[in-house]
């Protein structure tokens, strides 16, 4: 924690400072966004689950460092849950409009991204389900900035298709 300290004094990189012209003809400078949080939830054998979102690593060396993982995307808070028979993502996306919001899913993967004008908040997070799942029953309900996507769990337990053998 001591290191992630150390680089909030830092100057912010360049791409996070937009200056912007006032009616009046003076100039503001906005600075951001930079976003970094932590998401922790007790999974079901009772260990902590860590997920860290944002679109900086403030750990990395400097935040001010060209090698610096910046991005104009953040990650979204989300909460991934297990069911029996089903798995559920549900993802924060605030201040992005339903239309703007892309889903893509193959039976291990989910990518979340918003595709929005640069003045906008654009997300993007790929996540690894717990389990395989059958991208094609995919649903999904968007309200007030949270986007909720259900899937059936795929089904390994039958022994698959019989090959004759010739």
């Amino acid at each position: 924690m001591d290191e992630a300290f150390k680089n909030f004094g830092q100057p912010v990189p360049k791409k996070f400072i937009k200056e912007h012209k006032l009616d009046d003809g003076s100039t503001v400078k906005e600075f951001g966004p930079i976003v970094y949080g932590y998401s922790v939830k007790i999974g079901e054998d009772g260990k902590p689950i860590i997920r860290k979102f944002g679109n900086v690593d403030v750990f990395s060396h400097s935040i001010t460092d060209s090698s610096h993982d910046t991005q104009q995307e953040r990650e979204p808070l989300i909460d991934i849950i297990n069911g029996k028979e089903e798995i559920k993502i549900v993802a924060e996306l605030p201040g992005v409009a339903k239309e703007n919001i892309k889903l893509y899913a193959n039976e291990n993967t989910l990518t979340i991204e918003s595709s929005t004008s640069a003045e906008e908040r654009r997300y993007y997070k790929k996540i690894e389900f717990p389990e395989f799942v059958e991208p094609s029953s995919g649903r999904s309900h968007y309200k007030n900035g949270i986007v909720e996507i259900t899937f059936k769990k795929k089904n390994l337990t039958n022994k698959g298709l019989q090959i004759n053998i010739d």
